[in-house]
């Protein structure tokens, strides 16, 4: 069984392809410019979503709300996600 590459559902076959028509869109000379300006606005998005973040819990902390269920839901998550891992871990060295 050959096993490809994939990033988010894509195969790299795919992502070629994308990549070719992006160029043959916009041209070699503007993809560089359109990556450059893309990550400014995912950075931009990023800090946005954290400064939220921060916000919410400074507001929760000064109200004394408290934010601990957070990070114990969070353990219990990444507890589940370990137990998964192990168990496909096991199930991938049998096929």
């Amino acid at each position: 069984m050959i096993l490809q590459a994939t990033f988010l559902f894509i195969s790299g076959a795919e992502i070629a392809f994308v990549l070719f028509i992006v160029v043959m869109v916009f041209g070699a000379d503007k993809v560089p410019e359109i990556a450059r300006n893309l990550g400014k606005g995912m950075r931009t998005l990023k800090d946005a979503t954290n400064d939220i973040k921060h916000e919410i819990t400074k507001t929760a902390d000064k109200n004394g709300i408290d934010t601990s269920i957070v990070s114990d839901v969070q353990k219990q998550l990444d507890s589940v996600k370990d137990d998964i891992g192990d168990f496909t871990g096991s199930v991938k060295r049998k096929l």
